[in-house]
């Protein structure tokens, strides 16, 4: 199964959703994760929280985790979210090590 991981360092789940730049995407295996690439996507974010929801944005993110079954971030917001679960992606709090995710 595909996962995508929002980290600013590469070791760390420690990214909003809104803010990722890039996706690492990582393959969980029986021997554990195994880190397949990153993805460059462009934040959905403008830095205002009370900006709108930019449909034409978020479409272009979730192509590029579109085969990932779960999207591991610090936080998302209520829309990203339930568009996220439509198109069948969980996203899931998590804060902390990437090595420590389980599934």
């Amino acid at each position: 199964m595909k996962i995508a991981i929002v980290s600013a360092d590469g070791v760390n789940v420690n990214e909003h959703f809104g803010k990722a730049d890039s996706f690492l995407i990582y393959e969980i295996t029986e021997a554990g994760l195994q880190k397949i690439e990153e993805r460059k996507a462009g934040p959905l974010s403008v830095g205002d929280p009370n900006h709108s929801f930019d449909k034409a944005k978020f479409d272009k993110i979730a192509e590029v985790i579109a085969d990932c079954k779960k999207v591991y971030i610090t936080q998302i917001g209520e829309v990203p979210g339930e568009k996220l679960k439509e198109r069948g992606i969980e996203p899931v709090i998590h804060q902390g090590a990437i090595l420590h995710i389980t599934c």
